[in-house]
């Protein structure tokens, strides 16, 4: 479904990725894991059009995409769950959720979707009406999750979405992201929630520095002795 091919990125005379290559298949849950400033969120957000490559290219579908305005990337069935959330916080939890389901195919089934997010998180349609700036930090990621879901996506791409929130709330958003791969939406997701996510995870891919050092199966790199060390503090 997407294929990341040689990726150099800068910013300004900065670079942050060199040579940076992974591919994600229809139907799986793919993690790229790595250390605060390793690339991670600079690799989605190359995906979804919001930083340029300087080198290298970016496929869905088969088509190139790393050329194309991020605004028209939704109309491919790209969604991007951004660190920090970025909701509009002075807009109803309702409201931000129908900002995920502007065109096409998702605005006419927004009444259905809008139930579905609201069965796998009942939380909101209890606070729909209330502004998104004065819920608790798990609630709006729950919005967060549940605007991209809104679009109706082929490959749904987290980034960070445990951050900041409590060991209870961490585990409903892993369960969340295993429900949704379920029902057919292709995952890629950056964490630092490294055993978590290896643990739902089909293959994983590791930035140190910018640079892809290692993939596999997510059950594998669970017991590989450098992902322990450098992650999991084993």
């Amino acid at each position: 479904m997407l294929e990341v091919r040689n990726l150099d990125v800068f910013y300004g005379d900065v670079q942050v990725l060199w040579d940076v290559s992974f591919r994600v298949n229809a139907g799986e849950v793919v993690a790229i894991i790595g250390a605060n400033g390793a690339g991670k969120s600079t690799s989605l957000k190359t995906v979804s059009g919001i930083v340029r490559p300087a080198k290298g290219e970016v496929l869905f579908e088969g088509v190139p995409i790393h050329l194309r305005p991020a605004y028209t990337l939704i109309d491919l069935g790209i969604a991007h769950c951004p660190e920090a959330r970025k909701l509009f916080v002075e807009m109803s939890v309702e409201e931000n959720l129908d900002m995920g389901s502007l065109k096409g195919e998702a605005r006419q089934k927004r009444p259905q979707t809008k139930e579905k997010v609201f069965g796998l998180f009942p939380r909101l349609a209890e606070r729909r009406r209330q502004l998104a700036g004065t819920l608790s930090g798990g609630e709006q990621q729950m919005v967060a999750v549940g605007r991209a879901l809104m679009s109706l996506p082929k490959l749904l791409m987290f980034d960070e979405p445990s951050l900041g929130l409590a060991p209870i709330l961490v585990r409903d958003i892993f369960n969340v992201i295993t429900t949704i791969r379920k029902e057919g939406v292709t995952v890629l997701i950056v964490e630092q929630n490294v055993k978590q996510t290896l643990a739902i995870a089909d293959r994983a891919y590791v930035l140190e520095n910018g640079k892809v050092v290692m993939e596999g199966k997510g059950q594998d790199m669970l017991k590989d002795e450098h992902v322990q060390s450098a992650y999991l503090g084993v």
